[in-house]
Parts: structure tokens; C-alpha cells; sequence
């Protein structure tokens, strides 16, 4: 048993010689991005290696709120982000739920399409999605422009219905001849059932949000309506490179990431791992 034990703390000191290296290659550019947004532009690009922040942080907020009205659009993409996270969860939980529990005509092809939905690019329906949206519609430079278009994720509802066609079919069985209504069996039964799996899918969504450029791009052309990555891009002229404010938007934008990540880290890992197993 001693011998056993031995074993394991070997093991788990040869794992982190291992891993510590790898953490530090992945965290130092972050490192870096951090300690060149305290920096002014001509420092950025000194031959002199400079490893700890400097005192230009806040200089380069203002020059960065005065080109872009940067706050603003961090508030328009935490907005987005939001509500189109809560909805996108709702509704994928919503279709995901139909094509694992209910039988009906056409539910293969429905997955079947959905799937075929998931290998094409972006770049493909962006122009008929941009003409509907903004010349049939009139939704351009609005928030359910920014919001709507993109909610059904076909990834997202894979994943849902995975996550119920894992449950108990008798559980939900039971309910019913309790006399439970479908739809209080879906709120209080299998979403509750369904949490770690919502919360890795919340993460996905809100990232997806988050770092949405191309779309928020095309569909807003108002300073006004811009999204963070957007007013970033504007920082890239054509005579002059803002890197101090790009630099202080790049810190900004990783930050809301990290706080999403660090309390839903748990559920994010359960989820993740229960469709390993059945």
C-alpha cells in the first residue's frame, strides 16, 4: 500500500515538472500582452526585453476611449453577450429536449440537417443573412440585428440533445403519470438534470458572442452600435497603429472571458466530461 502510494505522488510530481513548463509558454504571451498595454507605443517596439508593467496603463485607456468610445462598446458586446447566451441556451435546450425525447416524422432528417448545417463556414450564408437582415428587414444598426440572426447554434442543439437522450426515460415517465405537464418536466426536471451541460454551453455561446467580429461588422456602420472587437479594428489605420490602446482593449476584452471561465469552471469540466460517459 505504502509502495502504492509511493507510486502515485511520483507520478503526480512528474506530471507537474511537465505541465508547469507548458502553463508558463501559454500564460506568457498573456503575460505580455498585459505588460505592453502599460507601455507607450514607441516602448512596445524597443529592442530592450521588458518583462514588468510600466505606468502608461491609463494613458493609453484615454487614447483608446477617445478613438473609439471603447466603454460604450464594451457595454453594446456585454449586452449582446448576455442576452444572447441566455436565449440561445433556452432555445437550443428547447430543441434539443424535442429531438431526444419525442417521436415524430422527419426527426432524422431534422438531425441529419442540422448536422449538415455544422461543416458550413460562416463566409457562406453571411451575404444571404446580411441581405435579409438589413435590406428585407431594415434591422441594420439595431440590437436584434446584433442579437437574433446568430441564436440557433446547431452545435448547441447536438449538444443539448445529447445531454437528455443520457437521462433516465423512466424518470421523466414517472412524471407523467404523476400527472406532471410536458413543460413542467422540461423546466424542473430535466433542466435542473441538464445544468453542468447549460453551463459548458453557456461558456461556448458567450465566447462565440464575444469574439463575434465579421457579423457585428456588416450589420452596425453606426461609431455608435459597435462592439468591442470592432471599435478594436478601427484602432488599425492606414498611417498609424494605436498598439497601446490595442493592447489595453486586448486586456479588456480577455477579462470578462476569465471571470465567465473562473465561476463556471466546474460545471464547465462536468459538462465537458459527461458525454464520455453513458
Amino acid at each position: 500500500m505504502r509502495s502504492k502510494s509511493r507510486s502515485l505522488t511520483v507520478q503526480r510530481i512528474a506530471l507537474h515538472m511537465v505541465l508547469t513548463p507548458l502553463a508558463i509558454i501559454w500564460l506568457f504571451p498573456l503575460w505580455m500582452m498585459v505588460v505592453f498595454s502599460t507601455m507607450p507605443d514607441h516602448g512596445i517596439f524597443s529592442p530592450e526585453i521588458v518583462l514588468w508593467p510600466s505606468a502608461e496603463f491609463a494613458a493609453n485607456f484615454r487614447n483608446l476611449q477617445a478613438d473609439t468610445n471603447f466603454i460604450r462598446a464594451m457595454f453594446i458586446s456585454i449586452t449582446v453577450a448576455i442576452i444572447y447566451t441566455a436565449l440561445s441556451v433556452m432555445l437550443t435546450s428547447m430543441a434539443g429536449w424535442a429531438l431526444a425525447r419525442y417521436r415524430f416524422a422527419g426527426r432524422t432528417m431534422v438531425v441529419a440537417i442540422i448536422l449538415g448545417t455544422i461543416t458550413l463556414p460562416f463566409a457562406v450564408v453571411v451575404i444571404p443573412q446580411f441581405i435579409m437582415v438589413a435590406r428585407e428587414f431594415k434591422l441594420a444598426n439595431t440590437w436584434i440585428a446584433l442579437i437574433v440572426p446568430p441564436l440557433f447554434n446547431s452545435l448547441g442543439v447536438l449538444f443539448m440533445r445529447q445531454a437528455f437522450s443520457m437521462m433516465p426515460g423512466e424518470l421523466f415517465d414517472a412524471a407523467r403519470v404523476e400527472g406532471v405537464r410536458e413543460w413542467r418536466i422540461f423546466l424542473h426536471i430535466a433542466l435542473p438534470l441538464a445544468r453542468p451541460t447549460m453551463a459548458a454551453l453557456a461558456i461556448i455561446l458567450f465566447l462565440s458572442s464575444w469574439n463575434n467580429y465579421l457579423w457585428p461588422l456588416l450589420i452596425n456602420s453606426r461609431p455608435n452600435m459597435m462592439t468591442a472587437p470592432v471599435a478594436l479594428g478601427t484602432l488599425i489605420g492606414l498611417t498609424r497603429v494605436s498598439w497601446g490602446g490595442i493592447m489595453v482593449g486586448a486586456v479588456l476584452l480577455t477579462a470578462p472571458v476569465l471571470v465567465v471561465f473562473v465561476f463556471l469552471q466546474r460545471h464547465f469540466i462536468a459538462g465537458i466530461s459527461a458525454g464520455a460517459v453513458k
